[in-house]
């Protein structure tokens, strides 16, 4: 089997390639070898390469410059979808392509079911909404949340950084979600793919968390594992007390009881994969 993956240097895209299956042909690419915003582009490099199966894990993530960069947010979150799904069916190939819990507004106060109406707050939830609406009714949507990764930037990261270079963290404490390693969500998409699943899954690991639980985990599993030496104060505060241009759901649980039937378990707990993840920095140094 061919598989094409879209935004290959991304966190989730490296995980794809790290955990490809036995007997996957991969044709690896980013923004330097396939514009995806660019429709004729693609049309040509898949029916060039002639993948039966695509995964798009490109995405323009910077939730608040989304705010004031709308446009390059839809190019890339949505009109890049349906050029890829144009392409697909044209193609005789599957789609794949991941979205967020940000297309909720966080007031249900419950895990968010695949098929709850979205209501996404910012410009970023917004283009990701539009990007499954682009994917259309054959495709594999997964939504997860808080993506992390041993490379690349994300909170983990920049929270390490910041513990060791300040006495005191402050941490938002009242928007609650569910912390997800990069490995786990490639995984997903591979067995969920290996079925033929199409539609709406919701995967993201185990667990819920504040931003203030992650970060208060992250520095005792680092100090754990000696990839901290440190010790910083980690302070709890509102959303309030730390403005962003883009407003973000103060609960964006998703339910994922679907998803673990069809995998036939449910995902590690995020704080065992915290861990998993930690140890991999810590061995690349």
């Amino acid at each position: 089997m061919k598989i094409l993956i879209t935004g290959a240097n991304g966190q989730v895209g490296r995980a794809l390639q790290a955990t490809a299956p036995a007997g996957a042909e991969l044709v690896s690419t980013d923004v330097d070898q396939l514009d995806i915003c660019n429709p004729d582009a693609v049309a040509r490099f898949v029916a060039e390469t002639e993948p039966t199966l695509i995964i798009n894990s490109a995405a323009y993530t910077a939730v608040d410059r989304a705010e004031v960069d709308a446009d390059l947010a839809h190019r890339i979150n949505a009109d890049a979808v349906g050029h890829l799904a144009m392409a697909a069916g044209s193609n005789g190939a599957r789609l794949v392509h991941i979205s967020t819990d940000f297309v909720f507004d966080g007031t249900k106060g419950s895990p968010y079911l695949p098929d709850d109406a979205p209501n996404p707050l910012s410009v970023y939830g917004a283009t990701k909404l539009a990007g499954e609406r682009a994917a259309g009714p054959d495709a594999l949507i997964l939504r997860t949340s808080w993506v992390y990764a041993a490379v690349g930037g994300n909170f983990v990261h920049t929270m390490l950084r910041l513990m060791r270079e300040r006495d005191e963290v402050r941490v938002v404490a009242d928007q609650v979600g569910s912390p997800t390693f990069a490995t786990g969500i490639a995984e997903a998409i591979w067995a969920l793919a290996a079925q033929g699943a199409k539609g709406v899954y919701h995967y993201t690991d185990s667990g819920v968390a504040s931003w203030y639980d992650f970060a208060v985990a992250i520095q005792e599993e680092a100090l754990a594992l000696d990839v901290l030496d440190r010790r910083a104060k980690v302070t709890p505060i509102a959303t309030s007390d730390y403005p962003t241009p883009a407003t973000r759901p103060s609960y964006s649980v998703l339910d994922k009881r679907a998803t673990v039937a069809a995998l036939g378990g449910a995902a590690p707990h995020w704080r065992v994969n915290l861990r998993r993840m930690l140890g991999e920095v810590k061995t690349n140094g």
